[in-house]
């Protein structure tokens, strides 16, 4: 056995790695799963693609982004000296903070690597590292894209085109001996920039107004603008080669000059460890839970309001979708919150499943069926089903009131609100809140960084092309900013600090959280308290049937630990109206008050109830009935009925133009307590109306990009891609004393039918493995390595070591078979 030679393309990295392995970068890496590659070779080219590389890179921390930044302005291959210098600097002037930075970057480099490894961005050992092409094409330095680092190019690239007078020039000045070729000139002048003594013994000569330009420019961007006439500073650096003409007003500090001046650093400042989460406040954790459960019971009493607020249809969809301006402001001001407040509400019931379009022509939202199912769970129930959803939910309400891509709003509701990002975000910064002792509020600023640390690319600068259209750079700290606020209002975060519920919520599952959160919900109360100013106090949460009820019969008046609800005849009225007579309110009142029914709101009761039905409406147009004549010529008289346009039909009878709706709004609105009658005579009995929807899902979520593979599935894509890799690869015996004759590796053997059917014949007999080409019904051409157990009837029953299972092949569809060599020869 001889000694194994070091890869040579990334499909052989690949191909050395062990199984384990290679699931590993299909689990980091899903995108190069779809389809499943036929081969290593196919796996490491879809691997090396430049929409594969931008997402593995998005997914990279702040050090290891360093380190590959590194490694593209490294020679390539590079040793793993010359990448952890790069990163430490030569350590010529370093202090003892410079020690410790530097011990910490030794410490963290193996990790880095090895997640660049796992994405397969990185391979070779680590005498000779190798960042992937397309990589380093991203992360190197152009003029077009300066390097992250602040680098420019070398002294090799940047001296491309110059003629060889000029670069004898630079070295006469520099005092370096003369050459005969550009190529060695360019060699003496990388040479000397390398140089630390040497270097520093021609920096000594500078100018010092020449030394304050490259301080501007050694950090970085390394491009600065001349005259035609340049300053003798600038003058003195260009002769030297410090400075190197990119065009007629552009020059540029090579790299190896910047390295020299940054003592060998690619970095100004490394990041090998991750920020700290720092605490805002300490807390008592019982606190922190009874906040949050109160805020927990806020949000079920607002998510009910709004059910409520739309229970008999909500507002129209604009035609692009999504809702109106003018309704997200009725609806902020019937919830009594913030417009932005409003949206999230709305959002997060449509998340849920509680809100759809009712799919009607003139087509609404409205309370789905699910709703009503919901509302009869208990209320820790309830909650966790709000909290899953918006776990899980790509909807981003914060983004409500901005614009898209082409400067159109963001309206609520709207189909351009998912952002796939948002779940994975959220995840984290409950993570690290659950990171901090029970009852500790994070710093929202050290939380931010540590979330830019560990998405350096999805917070803040972008490679070329990896920016989605209409994002901002900063789309992460947005969204952990709106995470913030809406776990707060959701009950997630009590006073700032997690609660034990959430945290149950996401280490558990939705029951212990349920459990945990069931201690801290007040019970509901089947009784209120009436008051002698025709008010109703309920201490706290009603029963749902008492609310409901109550909810017609009275009006809202504050909300709060306390809820007020005041009766009115409008509000009594409602209650009739909905069928209920005033025995069955007196009934109603004297079962579920505390104190004794105030006599005003007897009174009141009775006055309206008499009242009530005195006037019927019908459709005539519409029609008013009267027994009593007087009031009906009361009404012809007031001129508030003028746009009615009544007339008289009979003593008792008015009629209008008007529809029976606005007549009956109209009447009341005069201070007539009308009932409207069925065409029958009979009192229409008018409750609050139910529109619900068909049977709606939920909104599934964006996934940001493919789903991660299970384990079932990467152990069968491994297996599929080696037996592909080893028909693709593997050596055939010759079939023929001709060598030319020898199936090239890669394409698909060639031989007669004959000798296909005799060739598997004595495969199923001997039970050895061939290898086939196959041609399918649509057309499409693979290589297979399979195991025959039967030929008969024009088909071959074999094992299909690419597939992994046993199939059947028809025999006039097999191109070719070849046996396999033994021990590697043919």
């Amino acid at each position: 056995m001889g000694t194994t030679t070091p890869p040579r393309t990334l499909a052989e990295a690949l191909r050395a790695r062990g199984d384990e392995s290679l699931a590993g970068l299909l689990r980091a890496r899903p995108d190069l799963l779809n389809p499943v590659p036929n081969d290593i070779t196919q796996l490491a080219t879809r691997a090396g693609t430049r929409a594969s590389v931008v997402r593995a890179l998005e997914h990279l921390d702040r050090f290891a982004l360093q380190t590959a930044e590194a490694l593209a302005v490294a020679p390539d291959p590079a040793p793993y000296d010359t990448l952890l210098s790069l990163l430490t600097g030569d350590g010529l002037d370093d202090g003892d903070q410079r020690e410790d930075a530097g011990a910490a970057i030794t410490a963290a480099l193996p990790g880095a690597l090895s997640t660049l490894r796992e994405q397969a961005l990185v391979w070779g050992e680590d005498d000779r590292l190798r960042l992937v092409r397309t990589a380093r094409e991203l992360l190197a330095p152009s003029p077009q894209h300066p390097s992250p680092t602040g680098l420019g190019p070398t002294v090799s690239e940047a001296t491309a085109g110059m003629s060889p007078g000029r670069l004898q020039e630079i070295l006469a000045a520099t005092g370096l001996p003369a050459t005969h070729d550009p190529v060695s000139a360019v060699a003496a002048l990388a040479a000397l920039f390398t140089d630390r003594t040497r270097m520093a013994e021609l920096l000594d000569t500078a100018p010092v107004e020449a030394l304050s330009v490259l301080d501007r420019l050694v950090w970085g961007p390394p491009y600065g603008e001349v005259t035609p006439n340049p300053t003798p500073p600038v003058k003195w650096l260009r002769d030297r080669g410090l400075l190197l003409p990119v065009s007629t007003r552009t020059v540029v500090l090579p790299r190896e000059a910047a390295l020299h001046l940054r003592a060998g650093r690619a970095h100004r400042v490394p990041e090998p460890v991750p920020p700290v989460v720092g605490a805002a406040a300490e807390r008592d954790p019982q606190a922190v839970d009874r906040a949050a459960a109160g805020q927990a019971f806020t949000a079920l009493s607002t998510v009910e309001e709004l059910l409520k607020l739309w229970n008999g249809g909500g507002p129209a969809i604009l035609r692009a979708g999504g809702l109106s301006v003018r309704e997200l402001k009725r609806a902020a001001n019937s919830l009594d919150v913030a417009e932005p407040i409003a949206a999230f509400w709305i959002e997060l019931a449509y998340g849920a499943g509680l809100l759809a379009t009712d799919g009607e022509p003139d087509e609404r939202y409205a309370p789905t069926p699910a709703s009503d199912e919901w509302l009869d769970l208990s209320a820790e129930d309830r909650w966790t089903h709000l909290a899953t959803a918006w776990l899980a939910a790509t909807r981003t309400p914060g983004l409500v009131g901005g614009q898209d891509a082409k400067g159109r709003a963001l309206s609520a509701l709207g189909p351009e609100l998912d952002r796939s990002a948002a779940p994975d975000v959220r995840r984290r910064v409950l993570a690290l809140f659950a990171e901090l002792p029970p009852g500790t509020a994070p710093d929202a600023g050290t939380l931010l960084r540590r979330l830019r640390w560990e998405r350096p690319l999805r917070g803040g600068a972008t490679p070329p092309a990896a920016t989605g259209p209409g994002e901002g750079a900063d789309l992460r700290s947005r969204l952990a900013l709106w995470t913030l606020n809406e776990a707060e209002l959701l009950g997630i975060t009590g006073r700032g600090a997690l609660s034990s519920q959430a945290r149950a919520l996401l280490d558990e599952g939705s029951d212990a959280a349920a459990a945990r959160l069931a201690p801290l919900i007040p019970e509901p109360l089947d009784h209120v308290l009436l008051q002698a100013d025709l008010t109703a106090v309920a201490p706290g949460p009603l029963e749902r049937p008492l609310a409901q009820t109550l909810s017609v019969l009275a009006d809202v008046e504050s909300k709060g630990g306390a809820t007020v609800y005041r009766f009115t005849p409008g509000s009594v009225r409602r209650a009739l109206d909905a069928g209920q007579a005033a025995a069955d309110l007196h009934a109603f009142l004297a079962a579920h008050s505390r104190t004794p029914v105030p006599q005003p709101l007897s009174y009141l009761i009775d006055d309206v109830a008499r009242r009530h039905g005195h006037l019927r409406i019908g459709a005539a147009s519409a029609y008013v009935r009267c027994d009593d004549e007087a009031v009906l010529n009361e009404i012809l008289a007031d001129r508030r009925s003028t746009g009615l346009r009544l007339r008289r039909l009979a003593p008792t009878v008015l009629a209008s133009q008007s529809d029976p709706g606005s007549l009956l709004e109209a009447l009341r609105d005069m201070g007539y307590a009308p009932a409207a009658e069925s065409a029958e005579g009979d009192v229409l009995i008018t409750r609050a109306g139910a529109r619900r929807t068909p049977p709606r899902t939920p909104p599934a979520p964006v996934p940001e990009g493919p789903p991660t593979p299970d384990d079932t599935l990467l152990g069968a894509a491994v297996r599929a891609i080696r037996a592909g890799d080893t028909a693709a690869t593997v050596i055939r015996k010759e079939t023929s004393e001709d060598p030319s004759s020898a199936t090239p590796a890669g394409s698909l053997p060639r031989t007669t039918p004959a000798e296909t059917l005799a060739t598997v014949q004595a495969a199923a007999m001997t039970g050895s493995a061939v290898w086939i080409g196959y041609v399918n019904a649509d057309g499409a051409a693979s290589q297979r390595v399979i195991a025959p157990v039967r030929v008969e009837g024009g088909f071959v029953t074999a094992y299909d070591h690419t597939a992994d299972e046993v199939r059947t092949y028809p025999l006039h569809r097999i191109t070719g078979v070849a046996e396999l060599a033994e021990d590697g020869k043919g």
